[in-house]
């Protein structure tokens, strides 16, 4: 039954295009975005944020990945290039680098996201593919789309989101929360609610017919709401058929420092690696070909992930280290993350600490923040 409406209707995923919306605020992770968008932020070693939501389109066989972009996107697209790392540097469909019209009017005020939406809407409008899934760049996971997607087909639904459900919320960290009734059927969607008593979280992926999304940009637009999650998803929640889809793997929302800062320090437990990097399809990023990293005397390293390229003589414990960082001798971290091209000073001291790129600690110095609040240290810094 489910094969036959997804060959009749869907015609395979080729008959989908990706659409990663990357205009979101991104002020919830401070330092790490003053200069950078929030889909160019680095995590897990070696990955940017964007890889994830791109990586689980490719792999799910979208070749059409359209980027909405909002500001501070110059190393994001040092990142993404053409998208010769995830196949999608083609000459038919390909990847799509979509910029926001309005910075180039100095008296037009940002109004929304549904504003990039519609600055790019030729794009959506000319794309061959009858349907379009829509996601975001703050959740870390490997999502296949396939079986959402039939079920979608299968069950005609206008919007299909794929959700997940948690028993404890991370704190400081914002989410989308949705009620369904016991056939999955979307009731009620809030966007952080104080009272978070609804179980299941929203991760932001969204499947919809491409000329229901234009009708539903159109209507919003025309009534001055300018909001995708609010004003085109929650405000059509009656007038829809909205379901959910559950994902069941790990996922993890990042809207707060301390969300970013224990998603990678998961990233030290097998079962997440495993669930993130080993179950599902690859996750790709931009490759970079250096040296393998070295362990010199004296370095007492455990339970860290580490990148190529990096020198450890000191001690590093329940970390994350990025390409090319040195860890001299005497120095100690824990639990921090240390960002490309770092360097720790000689008997340096560093313990719940975020290091942007290039970040210098001097020999002796003592950092320490605490396990809910990181330290961070913004980029090129010496301290």
């Amino acid at each position: 039954m489910v094969s036959s409406i997804y060959k009749k209707d869907g015609q395979s995923m080729k008959n989908v295009m990706g659409i990663i919306n990357n205009a979101l605020d991104e002020s919830f992770l401070d330092k790490l975005t003053s200069h950078r968008s929030l889909a160019s932020v680095p995590f897990g070693a070696r990955y940017r944020l964007i890889d994830f939501p791109l990586s689980n389109m490719v792999n799910s066989g979208i070749t059409n990945v359209g980027l909405l972009l909002q500001s501070k996107y110059r190393s994001l697209m040092d990142h993404i290039g053409f998208g010769k790392a995830w196949d999608l540097d083609r000459k038919r469909n390909g990847l799509f680098i979509l910029p926001p019209s309005h910075i180039y009017k100095a008296e037009r005020a940002y109004k929304g996201d549904l504003q990039n939406f519609s600055s790019n809407i030729d794009y959506i409008e000319r794309s061959e593919q009858e349907y379009a899934i829509i996601g975001s760049p703050n959740i870390v996971a490997n999502i296949d789309y396939r079986d959402a997607f039939k079920f979608h087909l299968q069950n005609k639904n206008d919007i299909t989101i794929i959700y997940k459900q948690l028993d404890v919320f991370r704190r400081d960290t914002s989410y989308i929360v949705i009620n369904t009734d016991d056939h999955d059927r979307i009731i009620e969607m809030k966007v952080n609610p104080k009272d978070k008593y609804f179980k299941k979280i929203s991760l932001q992926r969204y499947i919809i017919k491409k000329d229901l999304l234009l009708d539903i940009i159109d209507d919003c637009i025309s009534m001055g709401q300018w909001d995708f999650v609010k004003n085109a998803i929650i405000g059509n929640l009656n007038k829809l058929k909205v379901y959910g889809y559950p994902f069941d793997s790990y996922a993890a929302v990042i809207n707060s420092i301390n969300g970013y800062y224990k998603a990678n320090l998961e990233l030290l437990k097998p079962n997440v690696w495993q669930d993130l990097f080993l179950k599902g399809a690859p996750i790709f990023t931009k490759p970079k070909d250096e040296a393998p990293s070295s362990y010199k005397s004296g370095a007492n390293a455990r339970n860290i992930l580490v990148a190529n390229g990096c020198s450890i003589q000191g001690e590093v414990k329940n970390s994350i280290l990025f390409r090319g960082a040195k860890i001299h001798p005497g120095a100690v971290v824990k639990n921090s993350i240390i960002m490309q091209k770092s360097i720790i000073g000689e008997n340096a001291k560093l313990e719940n600490v975020i290091l942007d790129k290039g970040v210098q600690i001097t020999a002796d110095k003592s950092l320490k923040g605490d396990i809910n609040l990181p330290m961070i240290i913004a980029k090129n810094s010496i301290v």
